[in-house]
């Protein structure tokens, strides 16, 4: 506000003509992009609600904007988009040119839906109230920046639409201010371009004074003659500057010097807070933040949709007294003379205030370097506790894995063996003194090494616990099998400090696992091949035989001319039980052993059981398969077929149910068979301990050919059997877990 009322002390003289002629191209040029941009940002305006500021100098727009921006922002929920332009006050009385200005408004924004018009200084608002049929039809006008005083010279009162906040220049104040800090003063000048609106406002309030100080009057524009006068002025004489500090007027001198040069040779006061930085000792303001928030609260209460005419204009003149201290300084003015809330600015920092965070900093280090070698030496003295404590500590540990009947292991963060106890060194006939690595690199089975060292190297990365199996070589040269189990490490810090593990000799365990294996596998195919030879006993000679006795029976029947009744029953009855008995046997064996797996496949055989069992027990077995291949191996087939019969005759004995879903599918590794039924279900833990052979023949037979077997079923919930097998498995009857060292010896289990 400061600035456009010093800025209105200039509109008395006459603009030159190159001047006038520069600013009109200005405005040419400048409605010609407005027009062009206008079209390309209307349909993103009409989305938006659209306000227009009218400043009165650029300068105003840049102090101005952004507080207005942000506090509208925050006062109106609506996406707001902002226009700016302003007006040269000094050409306002200018008919021309207000006509041209008009038409440059008019062009501008035509096409944009302005929601509100916020306008600075009684120039601009008279401007925007004269044209605003033709700028701005119907649209409502939020105006800041000027006085009551300014309002009542308009000579009539606001037309509809208008609101706003005025605030008055604290001439009274700022004169009280400056003879309360020089009681000894004689004159006051009023430096002002022409005797205008507010050197008669000065004039009154230095008129309450007269027996104080003499009143001189200092006009002229920013010219040397001005400078001359001012340096004129006498001794006890105070200034009070009224010139607009930033003018639009091109001149060698401008305002901005003048005052300069009054604050070097007298107490200068200035009218407005703009020139305070340029010499002035200081003034009374109004807080302009303050004044452009109650503001902005208007114009967010029209842009919400409430009407000018029900928001009062309220007048905002809260002055607080502002001076310069390094001005303070120049005149002599203590500050014991200023009135009570006065804002000193620019005081230099006393040497506590300038150098307070190095003597806060330097006796904070004072204090932390003393707690720091008090700590150490703390520290010292606990160290040495603990290293006594640990190094019994590592003693009782190297005696407990030394005795341990496992070979243990320490290895690093990154996998690099670190330890290694007595009788892991004897199992392997490694020296000490050469490091850790070569005897574990060199022992080792070169098969192992790969999954042993991805699984190490796993473990490295998730920190987990972890186990495995691989062989290790004796000192004699025999392989043994190892069962390694590792376990993380961290240290005094919480952090990961590697794995520690243990490995037993798992050897004479496997081979019984294999022996037993072995005897199992033997025992079953001895039960298949006695199973193969009584179906082929039954099928070759019993059935035939029976299918004899019943085409004979039949004949005898045939050939009878008058049979008596209950002969002719009795032949009949022979036939149809013998045909049973035949059609039974058959079926017998079948079961014992279906021709069907050797010459059709797993898929035929499966299929032709499950019909089998459907008619026998009227069942509805659904069979499901999908890339199941005619030719597999025939372990691979009988197991599969074996597993089906006795998982369906476990569902037929205990499900309780006549809906089965049996499904056989192929993969480009493995067969998997899926018996499914909603059943009675069972619980398999304890079925495993107390039941009977059924689940641990399938079991068996499955893992003969290295396939997995699972069982999911709870009581009540119906029951899951899950068969995978390999399709190339074949059981290695001959597979010895005691090896003989190899060549090729590969990187080793653990590297540095």
């Amino acid at each position: 506000m400061g600035r456009t009322r010093s800025d209105r002390e200039c509109e008395n003289h006459g603009s030159c003509d190159l001047c006038r002629t520069f600013t009109l191209l200005l405005l040419l040029i400048s409605t010609s992009l407005l027009y062009l941009l206008s079209g390309s940002a209307s349909a993103a305006q009409q989305t938006a609600k659209n306000v227009l500021f009218v400043f009165s100098s650029q300068d105003q727009q840049r102090r101005d904007l952004d507080s207005f921006e942000s506090a509208l922002r925050a006062g109106v929920p609506q996406h707001l988009t902002f226009h700016t332009s302003y007006v040269d006050f000094e050409r306002m009385r200018d008919a021309d040119y207000q006509d041209s200005l008009a038409e440059t408004f008019y062009h501008a924004y035509k096409n944009v839906k302005l929601d509100v018009v916020v306008v600075s200084s009684i120039e601009a608002l008279q401007f925007i109230t004269h044209y605003r049929d033709k700028i701005a039809p119907g649209v409502p006008i939020v105006f800041y920046a000027l006085s009551a005083r300014e309002l009542e010279l308009m000579g009539q009162q606001l037309p509809p639409g208008v609101t706003g906040r005025t605030s008055d220049v604290g001439l009274r104040e700022t004169i009280e201010l400056a003879l309360r800090l020089h009681p000894d003063a004689q004159v006051f000048a009023v430096v002002t371009e022409s005797p205008d609106f507010w050197w008669r406002v000065a004039q009154s309030e230095l008129s309450r004074h007269r027996d104080r100080v003499k009143e001189v009057d200092v006009f002229g524009a920013p010219e040397k003659q001005l400078l001359e006068s001012i340096e004129a002025l006498p001794p006890h004489t105070l200034i009070l500057f009224q010139l607009a500090t930033l003018s639009a007027r091109e001149s060698e001198i401008r305002a901005n010097d003048v005052l300069a040069a009054a604050a070097r040779h007298l107490p200068t006061y200035c009218a407005w807070k703009a020139s305070f930085i340029l010499g002035c000792v200081g003034g009374a303001y109004v807080d302009w933040q303050k004044y452009i928030a109650s503001t902005a609260e208007t114009a967010a209460r029209v842009l919400s949709g409430e009407r000018p005419e029900n928001i009062p204009v309220v007048d905002y003149s809260n002055f607080e007294a502002e001076v310069d201290w390094r001005q303070l300084q120049r005149w002599n003015i203590p500050e014991s003379a200023l009135p009570p809330g006065t804002m000193i600015l620019y005081r230099e920092p006393t040497l506590w205030e300038s150098y307070r965070k190095y003597i806060i900093a330097a006796i904070v280090l004072i204090i932390a370097q003393a707690l720091l070698i008090a700590a150490l030496l703390w520290q010292r003295a606990r160290k040495r506790e603990a290293e006594a404590v640990l190094g019994e500590s590592e003693n009782r540990f190297h005696v407990m894995a030394d005795t341990t009947p496992s070979l243990v292991w320490m290895c690093d963060p990154h996998g690099k063996v670190t330890y290694l106890n007595k009788r892991r060194l004897e199992f392997t006939d490694s020296n000490p003194g050469t490091g850790y690595r070569d005897s574990w690199i060199a022992s080792v089975h070169p098969d192992d090494r790969k999954n042993t060292q991805e699984g190490v190297t796993n473990a490295l990365k998730t920190h987990q616990a972890f186990s495995q199996e691989y062989r290790l070589r004796r000192k004699d040269g025999v392989y043994r099998w190892m069962f390694d189990v590792a376990a993380p490490r961290v240290n005094g810090v919480g952090s990961f400090a590697g794995f520690i593990g243990s490995a037993i000799d798992v050897t004479d365990q496997k081979l019984a696992r294999q022996s037993l294996e072995k005897m199992s596998g033997q025992l079953i195919e001895a039960q298949e091949r006695e199973r193969s030879r009584i179906a082929r006993e039954l099928h070759d000679d019993i059935c035939q035989r029976l299918a004899l006795l019943s085409t004979e029976i039949e004949g005898a029947h045939l050939a009878s001319a008058s049979p008596e009744a209950n002969t002719t029953k009795s032949l009949e009855q022979i036939g149809i039980l013998c045909g049973e008995i035949a059609l039974d046997v058959q079926g017998l064996s079948h079961q014992l052993h279906s021709s069907i797996l050797d010459h059709l496949g797993v898929e035929t055989a499966v299929q032709g059981f499950c019909d089998e069992l459907s008619k026998q027990h009227d069942l509805q077995i659904e069979f499901r398969t999908r890339d199941v291949p005619k030719h597999l191996p025939k372990d691979v087939s009988l197991c599969l077929f074996r597993v089906a019969q006795e998982a369906l005759h476990n569902v037929v004995k205990y499900s309780g149910v006549a809906e089965i879903t049996v499904e056989l599918i192929g993969t480009t590794d493995v067969i998997q068979l899926m018996i499914t039924d909603a059943g009675a279900g069972f619980d398999p833990e304890e079925a495993s301990q107390h039941g009977g052979l059924g689940l641990v023949s399938m079991q068996e037979r499955v893992h003969l050919v290295h396939g997995t077997f699972s069982v999911e079923s709870k009581p009540g919930e119906g029951t899951r059997i899950i068969a995978v097998v390999p399709r190339s498995a074949e059981r290695n009857d001959s597979e010895d877990p005691v090896h003989q060292p190899g060549d090729n010896e590969q990187p080793a289990l653990i590297s540095s």
